[in-house]
């Protein structure tokens, strides 16, 4: 199943790319077309920039972001391709191509991405987390901790590596750790669903029912999508003991 928009968004979307010096309306109008959402405009205007520009990166960087928010995973990759044939040296497409081959399943891919990414620019807390993504897919589940723990001591309110390092932790059997992690993760980041819904299958899990259905409510308040496991499971992706711990909690609530 593809795996698509979640762990690239959180990847990419600050890739609104450099303004050009000529051309530069058109580049106004394809940057506004993506900040409304309107993909196919944007690509149709990123297009249109590419046959007068076709030497600038950032422009096939930036139409494959348009083809991402349309599903358009194939294409989107053969634009990060032409943008590293260009500027081989450019650390940004590596990381948003192996965010691609990520959503693709082809982790490996991703991995060397994200190698690449990190050998040009190794202090980036993203290439990190997307890494132990990556990682993850191929259930290397201590390399990826390594690198969520890696990402958030690059930046301590990087909150989603902290959060991907707790459901690690719980993955491997550190149940304890990944609850108190979680713990200060919502108490800092109250908004954050992803954190209560992971706390609250967590605490379930450990007997503390009414702690985990407080919890709950929170994050169906803040985010429905949690309520369904195909969703946590296959565009999510949390790992495989969390998910478990979700359903149980689902299954026994309902009951």
């Amino acid at each position: 199943m593809l795996h698509n928009i979640f762990s690239i968004l959180f990847s990419i979307l600050f890739l609104f790319g450099t303004t050009i010096e000529q051309g530069d309306a058109l580049n106004q109008k394809a940057l506004r077309a993506m900040e409304a959402g309107n993909f196919n405009q944007a690509e149709q205007y990123w297009s249109e920039l590419i046959q007068e520009f076709p030497e600038n990166p950032a422009i096939w960087s930036n139409r494959g972001l348009a083809r991402i928010g349309q599903n358009k995973l194939p294409e989107a990759l053969s634009d990060y391709n032409q943008a590293i044939n260009i500027a081989p040296d450019a650390p940004d497409t590596y990381l948003n191509r192996g965010a691609v081959l990520e959503a693709q399943g082809k982790y490996t891919e991703a991995i060397a991405d994200y190698n690449q990414l990190l050998k040009i620019q190794p202090e980036d807390a993203m290439g990190y987390n997307n890494r132990g993504n990556a990682e993850t897919g191929l259930e290397h589940w201590q390399e990826a901790l390594a690198d969520y723990q890696k990402a958030a001591e690059l930046d301590p309110r990087f909150a989603l590596a902290r959060i991907n390092a707790a459901l690690v932790q719980y993955q491997l059997g550190e149940s304890d750790q990944a609850l108190q992690d979680l713990r200060n993760i919502v108490r800092k980041y109250p908004f954050f669903a992803d954190a209560r819904a992971a706390l609250t299958a967590a605490l379930w899990s450990q007997g503390l029912q009414g702690e985990a259905e407080s919890n709950w409510v929170a994050t169906i308040g803040l985010d429905s999508r949690y309520k369904d496991l195909d969703w946590v499971a296959n565009v999510r992706r949390w790992p495989g003991k969390m998910v478990l711990a979700m359903e149980d909690f689902l299954k026994l609530r309902s009951s």
